[in-house]
């Protein structure tokens, strides 16, 4: 087994971002540029960049493992993965363009007027962008192992550095440039490589799933419990797409509402071909018997599959996807994690008020890279698929209400905004920590907590309903002429 095809391909994958990524260093000069590419992304550029960013290393990698292991079931992942894009066109992508916001904190201060709400939600998305960030890190590292023999902290200190050169450098429109080329490389490193691998497969007879029982159908295999974790898979990809923040900030990058919508459209349609893909993979190696490791069935297969250079050639070029998996979405969620720090942290010490913007964001992307790169290494005992339907739990039972509520609810006040987020807060982040202390499974509480959207998400939903009727007289005195905004097209009423 050679290493070669490996480092190379991943070499060129980091090459070809720094290069990328400094071409769209000659274009950002202000803080707008950093932030939000001064909101002048074209909708074809801003689908492939979010395509880009959004299919991670759970998409490329975790999606397989997990046909892999459980059956046809976990297909509900990228079905739930896709079609949240189509709640954000209908419900949020046009009104949160309109919103003029950088940021989720900055939306939920326009939307409430509290500064106490932008405090807790800029928390909030430190939290879900670094649990995001420690499945991207791992996977890197995972993947060095399989095909080149390093050690597991080699992948996440590698990723790590070229996120930091290219976010530091030019902020969101150099990384708008470099996700949108790691759409298609991604798309092209899993497209070829199965279509060789599906002929192989013809020319040996077509073998099936060598398993006993139900493999295949849907809901087999999880006793009793099966129907609820299905139900709280679909909630959470579902409702958790437009909370994550790395999502929600490409849609300020749009020039306006209309743009935002468009780019959604695409994105759809790019994410249903790619995720085509991954289950073929993991239904081969079921039939291969490529069963070691859930996470790296991907990478395994083209070598178990062909002997020789091809098989090299193949693994490398998987590979190299695999690296502009984790290189594309740990630029995303390190731009929405810096813009936070940089705005409600750094920007408010006293010691860093001279720091101009540009610079405040600079240092605020260190924090964001080096926070989870060090959990990446302490906490290798959580699959990557796992940790990335976990940040989706976290999102959907916290910003998911406070975005629906917000953009079409006049009647929500802060304390109702803070009370919901605490809660779905509280009962998402118990199941994180639950996973990562990795204490023993059993019974039905386990089951709850392995899977807390279904239940997380309506009570977010209700205390803060329930708490903003309780509190009525809260409701900000602008509000009705702030949904006028969020609601009217520019063509109507320019912002």
């Amino acid at each position: 087994m050679s290493a070669a095809p490996g480092i190379v391909g991943v070499t060129l994958v980091a090459l070809a971002t720094l290069a990328i990524g400094t071409f769209g260093l000659r274009l950002s000069r202000t803080t707008s540029d950093f932030f939000v590419a001064s909101r002048t992304v074209n909708p074809r550029l801003n689908a492939s960049a979010i395509g880009g960013e959004y299919l991670s290393a759970a998409s490329f990698l975790g999606i397989a493992g997990l046909v892999l292991t459980a059956g046809a079931q976990m297909l509900w992942y990228p079905i739930g993965w896709t079609a949240g894009y189509l709640l954000l066109l209908v419900l949020v992508a046009a009104p949160l363009r309109r919103s003029g916001a950088y940021t989720l904190p900055d939306f939920a201060e326009a939307r409430l007027g509290s500064r106490g709400v932008r405090a807790l939600c800029s928390v909030l998305v430190v939290a879900v962008g670094w649990l995001y960030l420690l499945p991207q890190f791992q996977g890197a590292g995972i993947t060095l192992r399989e095909v080149a023999g390093a050690p597991t902290w080699l992948g996440p200190l590698l990723v790590g550095a070229v996120v930091l050169a290219n976010v530091s450098a030019g902020g969101m429109r150099s990384v708008t440039f470099v996700q949108a080329f790691q759409y298609w490389l991604k798309l092209t490193a899993l497209l070829l490589p199965a279509a060789v691998l599906l002929a192989v497969w013809a020319g040996d007879g077509a073998p099936r799933v060598a398993v006993g029982g139900d493999w295949s159908l849907p809901l087999a295999g999880d006793g009793a419990h099966g129907l609820y974790t299905t139900y709280s898979i679909i909630v959470a990809t579902f409702l958790g797409t437009m909370g994550l923040p790395h999502v929600v900030v490409r849609f300020y990058t749009n020039t306006d509402g209309r743009a935002a919508r468009r780019t959604t459209l695409v994105v759809l349609v790019l994410l249903g071909v790619f995720y085509l893909i991954p289950p073929v993979f993991g239904a081969l190696g079921r039939a291969y018997g490529a069963t070691d490791s859930a996470d790296t069935v991907v990478l395994q297969l083209p070598r178990l599959m062909l002997d020789g250079g091809l098989g090299e050639m193949l693994t490398g070029l998987v590979a190299a996807g695999a690296f502009a998996a984790f290189l594309s979405t740990s630029s995303g969620l390190t731009i929405a994690v810096a813009g936070v720090i940089s705005q409600d942290l750094i920007g408010r010490l006293a010691w860093t008020r001279r720091v101009d913007g540009v610079r405040a964001f600079r240092l605020a992307t260190v924090v964001a890279v080096a926070v989870p790169c060090v959990a990446a290494v302490v906490v290798a005992h959580v699959g990557v698929a796992q940790a990335v339907g976990l940040a989706f739990a976290v999102a959907a039972s916290t910003f998911c209400p406070l975005l629906l509520l917000g953009i079409w609810w006049r009647r929500l006040t802060d304390l109702g905004a803070v009370a919901g987020l605490v809660v779905g807060f509280a009962g998402s982040g118990l199941s994180v920590l639950w996973t990562f202390v990795g204490l023993p499974a059993g019974g039905w509480w386990h089951v709850l907590l392995a899977q807390p959207a279904a239940w997380s998400v309506p009570l977010a939903f209700v205390v803060m309903i329930g708490v903003s009727l309780a509190t009525r007289r809260r409701v900000p005195a602008h509000t009705t002429r702030l949904l006028v905004r969020l609601h009217t097209p520019e063509v109507l009423h320019p912002t």
